[in-house]
This record gives C-alpha cells, structure tokens and sequence, in this order.
C-alpha cells in the first residue's frame, strides 16, 4: 500500500515537473518569435518609409474636359459651330420623327382598299384612306375623288400628288446639308484666325518662342476639328434620312401600280 501511494507520488511529481518545462519551453518560443517578428518590422519600416509614393493621375471628366477645349477654341468661333450642331441635329430628329409617322404598311392597306372596294364602293375607299396615315393613303385619297374622271385622270392625279408628297419628305434636308457645309468653314475660319494672332505675336515680340504662338495654333486647331466633327456627325444622319426617304418613294411607287390595278379590276367588275 505505501509502494503504491510512493509510485503515484514519484508520477505526480514528474507530471508537474513535465508540464512546468513545456509550459517554459513555449514562453520561451512566444517570446523568440515576438523578438523575431519585432526584428523583421524594425529592418523593413525604414525601407517601408523609404519608398516613393506614387501618386495615381487625376481623371478629369469628360464634360470639363470639353469645356475646357471650348474655351481654348475660342467662344466665339466654337459657340457658331455649336449653333450648326445645335440646329443640325434638331432639324435631323424632326425628319426622323416625321418618316416613321410616314411610314405604312402598303400591302396591308391594298388589301384593305381593295375589300371596301368591294363591299362598300368609292366612299368606303375613301373612308379607309382618311383613317390611314401617310403619304401613301393621302396618294390614295386623291386618285379615288377623281376616279368619276377616268382612269387617266386617276393616274395623272397620282403622279402630281406623289410630287407633292415627295416634297414633304424631303422638306429641311436643305437646310441639313446648309450646316454641314458651314461648320467645317467656320472651323477653317478659326484657324485662319488663329494663325494670324500667332504671327502678330511673333511679330510683336521679334522671336519665334514656342509659348508666343501656342494659344494661336492651339485656336486654329480646336476649331478646325470641332467643324469637321460636327460636319462628319451631321452627315451620317443626313445620309440616313435620304435612304429612308428613298425607301418610302420606291414603295409609294409600288403601291401606286398595284392601286390602280386594283381600280382597273373594279371598273371591270362594274
């Protein structure tokens, strides 16, 4: 009994012996390794501190940057080109706006003047024509107030009201074209003018340096691509809005052949 009490002393004893030199063992690695970790932060905060901070290039908007080159164009040149975009591109919409509305489907309405044609006669006709929009119905319209003239009468009324009706589609692409050509003459203009401040200048100071001549040169470049943008912009809808107007006669000419066939088979039927 007392080995007994003796062997669970002597185990006590070198359990607690154990955990006191592992519990030593690892305060002595915390504290190696703070040292360590201590050590490694002094050597690399100097070169931390020594380091060039490099500091990222501020972006400027892209409608400040466009003022800003309004005003180095000079305001009175680019606020004239400004005016040719201004109108340009209002009268633009407008066409665009006006050949969509003008634009209908023609063997749809053929169909539907051809039915009433046969149900209802002339008025009915008519009737369907004043309830369609476009230039294609108004066409319509007038050949059939005159359908008690004869055919011929029918068809030359076709051709004048189709003048008439190419008219208005074409209506403002003159003024269009009008700013297409001003606003690169205005940005030539410019440039002209600009030249003309930078030699003044240089004949003032009586030496070329490249500061005196800057904000002519700078002047008659700015303006000149301005012109050229707005003239290049411009176009693009003015070639669009003649390619509509195109697409809108060839089948207002369609239409018109089939529409007088369609009469010719109702003067045959009566």
């Amino acid at each position: 009994m007392k080995k007994l009490f003796a062997f669970l002393a002597v185990i006590g004893i070198l359990s607690f012996g154990v955990s006191n030199v592992v519990k030593a063992q690892a305060e002595e690695g915390t504290v190696d390794t703070v040292a360590v970790q201590d050590s490694i932060v002094a050597d690399t905060t100097p070169a931390v501190a020594a380091a060039p901070q490099v500091s990222e290039p501020e972006t400027v908007p892209a409608h400040q940057a466009v003022k800003a080159k309004f005003i180095e164009g000079g305001p009175v040149f680019m606020s004239f080109v400004l005016l040719c975009l201004i109108f340009g591109l209002a009268l633009a919409i407008e066409r665009i706006i006006y050949l969509n509305l003008a634009t209908t489907n023609t063997d749809k309405l053929l169909v539907k003047l051809e039915g009433a044609l046969e149900e209802g006669g002339i008025e009915a006709a008519k009737e369907v024509c004043r309830n369609t929009r476009g230039p294609v119905a108004s066409i319509f319209y007038q050949g059939l107030d005159r359908i008690d003239e004869g055919l011929e009468m029918v068809e030359k009324s076709i051709i004048s009201y189709g003048s008439v009706q190419m008219g208005l589609l074409e209506k403002n692409l003159s003024w269009i074209s009008l700013f297409i050509a001003i606003a690169p003459m205005l940005g030539f203009m410019g440039t002209v003018l600009g030249m003309i401040q930078a030699f003044d200048k240089i004949a003032e100071a009586g030496d070329v340096s490249a500061s005196l001549v800057a904000d002519g040169i700078g002047m008659a470049l700015i303006t000149t691509v301005s012109g050229l943008i707005v003239a290049v912009f411009l176009q693009v809808f003015y070639n669009y809005l003649l390619s509509k107007i195109d697409t809108l006669v060839n089948r207002m000419e369609d239409a018109s052949i089939s529409f007088m066939d369609i009469l010719v088979k109702y003067n045959l039927k009566k």
